[in-house]
């Protein structure tokens, strides 16, 4: 009975041989849109195809999806060609993709699109890295194919032109899988020659399939990159590359780069024939106007009477000399008075006569100082009479000296009330000239003291 059930394992590669025995599920066309895209470190790209009802995963390995001129992105509709087949590890079934195309647009075209908006991110096409181009080149590097009509053009317009630079060319492959890397390693080799004053990088007309190695991201670098100046020569006016964006100028055909590249020899001689003409027009004014004013000259006073015209300037020497002395006397005298002035100062800053003026306010200072000490003296003597005759009248002892008397407890405590004594109490009465002991015999009290 047992033998009768499958394993998960060999249920799943029977489904997965008859999917691939199917024909109508190998070399299918998809359309549909791109979501949950990844692209694995490993270079393969894991991704959901997806339309409006329903979806599959799939996977394009890196053996195919290097050969992509664009990069899929979530959203992009595309078209692809790919077998169905089933994935054992999780028995889902899956798209494995071997071809695609961007749906509406072409592939190239996506994959132009993309570059150049990212190199125009890094900064491969600010104005501020464009170098210029020398005006009278020695020797010119032409990259191109060596059979095409482009270098023939190119090397023909520059003898014309400009016979004097060489021309260098540097065969490189324009198409096909291999120019690309062609192209660039040709521009570093220029480069490390530094044999170069211009370099000219380019090719005819043709498809975009064609023109594409100019197009490529290595290529643009290399231009990038290059310390000699470029000039981008690609196809007709009509065609745009990456090169032309990057390249320090960009000519519309490879007989035009030649054309920018040197100058025109004919305009050279017009231009120095005009030069020519020119600077002998201005040699001729010149000279007319150093006659005329040679001829002023000659016609002037000093010329016709010079022995006069000395005389006049001698007296005026004089007359130059007389006031030259007066000044300076008026100077001298004027310095020797501020001189005088100054030496009278520096007397008075001498150190003795300082010493006598400090000796002189010293005695002033002391003679201020015993007069101010005399007058403070005699205030204070005044002020402590005043203050002796204000005690006076007010000590007991002066009263004594009237016939008063002032008794006494035996504590020395003035008696000033018959309530503070008792009869047979014994006190001291203080007179003028002594003092008397003596004993309270009888108490007799003031009744009007007594009221109050």
């Amino acid at each position: 009975m047992k033998d009768k059930y499958l394993t998960v394992t060999a249920l799943t590669k029977y489904i997965k041989r008859k999917i691939d025995l199917d024909q109508h599920l190998q070399n299918i066309w998809l359309k549909g849109e791109i979501s949950n895209f990844k692209h694995h470190s490993r270079g393969h790209m894991y991704l959901t195809m997806k339309d409006e009802y329903s979806r599959i995963q799939s996977v394009m390995f890196a053996g195919n999806n290097r050969r992509l001129k664009f990069t899929p992105e979530n959203g992009m509709k595309v078209f692809i060609r790919g077998n169905i087949s089933v994935y054992e590890a999780n028995g889902q079934y899956q798209l494995y993709i071997n071809e695609m195309e961007p749906d509406g647009v072409g592939a190239l075209y996506l994959a132009y699109e993309q570059l150049k908006n990212k190199l125009r991110a890094m900064g491969y096409f600010d104005m501020e890295h464009k170098k210029a181009i020398p005006l009278f080149p020695e020797r010119i590097g032409v990259i191109t194919s060596p059979t095409g009509a482009a270098v023939r053009d190119i090397i023909t317009t520059i003898k014309r032109r400009y016979p004097v630079t060489e021309v260098i060319v540097l065969p490189v492959f324009v198409q096909g899988p291999n120019a690309a890397l062609s192209i660039s390693r040709a521009i570093e080799h220029a480069n490390k020659t530094g044999e170069f004053d211009t370099l000219i990088v380019g090719r005819g007309g043709g498809s975009i399939e064609e023109l594409w190695s100019f197009n490529e991201e290595i290529v643009a670098t290399a231009i990038y990159h290059s310390k000699i100046p470029v000039i981008s020569a690609v196809g007709h006016e009509t065609d745009n590359t990456i090169s032309d964006f990057v390249a320090d100028l960009r000519a519309p055909t490879p007989t035009g780069a030649a054309e920018i590249a040197v100058p025109s020899q004919s305009e050279l001689k017009n231009q120095i024939i005009q030069n020519k003409e020119r600077l002998t027009r201005q040699m001729k004014r010149l000279i007319e106007n150093n006659k005329s004013e040679l001829s002023y000259l000659r016609s002037s006073y000093a010329f016709r009477y010079p022995e006069e015209l000395l005389k006049q300037k001698e007296q005026e020497l004089d007359q130059y000399i007389e006031n030259f002395h007066r000044n300076m006397q008026l100077q001298v005298k004027d310095k020797a008075g501020a001189f005088q002035a100054a030496f009278h100062r520096l007397n008075l800053q001498h150190p003795e006569q300082q010493i006598v003026q400090a000796g002189k306010m010293l005695t002033d200072l002391k003679l201020k100082q015993q007069h101010n000490m005399q007058q403070i003296l005699s205030e204070h003597h005044s002020r402590i009479g005043h203050l002796i005759d204000k005690l006076s009248l007010i000590n007991p002892l002066d009263i004594l000296k009237r016939g008063y008397a002032l008794p006494y407890h035996k504590e020395n405590k003035i008696i000033k009330s018959v309530r503070n004594v008792n009869e047979q109490d014994l006190i001291t009465v203080k007179l003028n000239d002594g003092d008397l002991d003596c004993k309270v015999i009888t108490i007799k009290e003031n009744m009007n003291d007594r009221s109050k």
